[in-house]
């Protein structure tokens, strides 16, 4: 059999003179560098304090490239991981890029208008140069978008300043469902691309411990404890 693939292997190249052709090799995924964060782009991290773009429960990053912006989402799910634009900090009216894990295993790049608490898929998608994968229970991609689209209701201008919403959750033959978390986070204040920062925000596990009035019951129950009681 492998001397009758070859023969027609020859055939073909004498024919043509070309041989076989062959599927062109596919890149694998640049994995995201947070020591650019602060620097050469913004990013938002939110979970563990310390935790990168692999072990964050969410992450993304922004920065302009030409008349483009280019995101970086990533987030612990096998769904989907999104982020909003919006002008209030509250889900509603707001433009949203997802990345979504489907069936067959690839992650793709989906746009949204949030209708109230419900995601409508909106046709228009100004996403460009997309990648994404599927990899240890992740979803990460990387896509572009134009800074400046003429006016339109489900897509904003990002030469403006918005707050940015963060989700993340499960989805059902490609399809996103409701958010992990009740509460997403949100971005303090409004997010300029002409800005580069890198933003921490700590996780529902953490918050509790990071308060300052529980470091001063901590500290007042601990000196209790070893002082005692009289």
């Amino acid at each position: 059999f492998l001397v009758f693939v070859f023969y027609l292997g020859i055939i073909y190249s004498d024919y043509t003179g070309y041989p076989f052709p062959t599927a062109p090799p596919v890149d694998p995924f640049a994995k995201i560098r947070v020591d650019d964060c602060g620097k050469t782009k913004g990013c938002f991290r939110y979970g563990k304090p310390g935790c990168n773009a692999e072990t964050c429960d969410y992450f993304l990053s922004y920065r302009r490239i030409g008349a483009d912006v280019e995101f970086e989402l990533s987030a612990d799910t096998d769904g989907w991981v999104a982020v909003g634009f919006s002008s209030d900090k509250k889900m509603g009216g707001d433009d949203v890029m997802a990345c979504v894990h489907d069936d067959n295993g690839r992650v793709r790049i989906h746009h949204f208008y949030n209708v109230g608490q419900w995601a409508k898929e909106i046709q228009r998608n100004p996403a460009r140069d997309e990648e994404g994968v599927f990899e240890n229970n992740r979803v990460t991609c990387r896509f572009k978008r134009p800074v400046y689209v003429p006016r339109e209701e489900t897509i904003v201008d990002l030469h403006l300043s918005w707050y940015y919403l963060f989700a993340w959750g499960p989805a059902i033959q490609g399809s996103i469902t409701r958010h992990d978390i009740d509460s997403p986070p949100v971005s303090e204040r409004v997010v300029s691309i002409y800005k580069y920062e890198d933003i921490f925000m700590p996780s529902a596990a953490y918050q509790t411990f990071s308060s300052p009035f529980c470091l001063l019951l901590i500290v007042a129950l601990t000196f209790y404890l070893l002082m005692g009681t009289p």
